[in-house]
């Protein structure tokens, strides 16, 4: 008689669980190289030169940053300076009220330690696979601001044109107050 297995329990997933077992998990691994990102992220905002900064200046600051990146900085070494200054940017809107669509939004939306790592691995080139409600919309704009730093045009990709649409609404202003345009 054939023994049938559930779907969790295929021979298949018995050997890829046995291989992260024996060689470890790849996305721990990964989680594990990210996570130095929080820290320095962090730190660069706790310094004088973000923490202190306010709304009118963050435009002021991006051009800083273009000017490094012109300069020959890399935009891995300006990363956590550049993602401290978007979370800045995020704190310094906090309870303002936005129009979007017919509908009046309150900003009460600041980057927490998993979403600074959700971004960090898109800048990289990964896929960070999060839950609904862990702030996937907020990721983007970590490494669409970092990126949008070389002066070249970003482009967010979305499942359908209404996501395109609300994004664009929801996350614009954050990326027009630190002096980028948005379309």
């Amino acid at each position: 008689m054939r023994r049938m297995f559930p779907l969790s329990c295929t021979p298949l997933m018995s050997v890829i669980d046995f291989l992260n077992k024996l060689l470890g998990d790849p996305n721990k691994k990964e989680l594990k190289k990210l996570s130095p990102v929080v820290q320095h992220t962090r730190e660069a905002g706790r310094s004088d030169k973000i923490k202190n900064v306010t709304l009118p200046e963050l435009p002021k600051k991006t051009d800083e940053f273009k000017d490094r990146v012109r300069a020959g900085e890399s935009l891995d070494a300006l990363l956590p300076e550049a993602f401290a200054l978007a979370i800045r940017g995020c704190e310094l809107l906090v309870g303002t009220e936005m129009a979007m669509g017919a509908q009046t939004l309150r900003w009460d939306m600041v980057p927490f330690d998993v979403q600074i790592i959700g971004g960090a691995a898109l800048h990289r080139g990964s896929i960070a696979e999060m839950r609904t409600g862990e702030g996937k919309t907020l990721v983007c704009t970590l490494p669409v601001y970092l990126n949008a730093l070389t002066g070249k045009g970003v482009h967010v990709v979305t499942v359908n044109d209404y996501l395109a649409k609300r994004d664009t609404q929801w996350m614009g202003p954050v990326h027009e107050f630190l002096g980028l345009t948005v379309g």
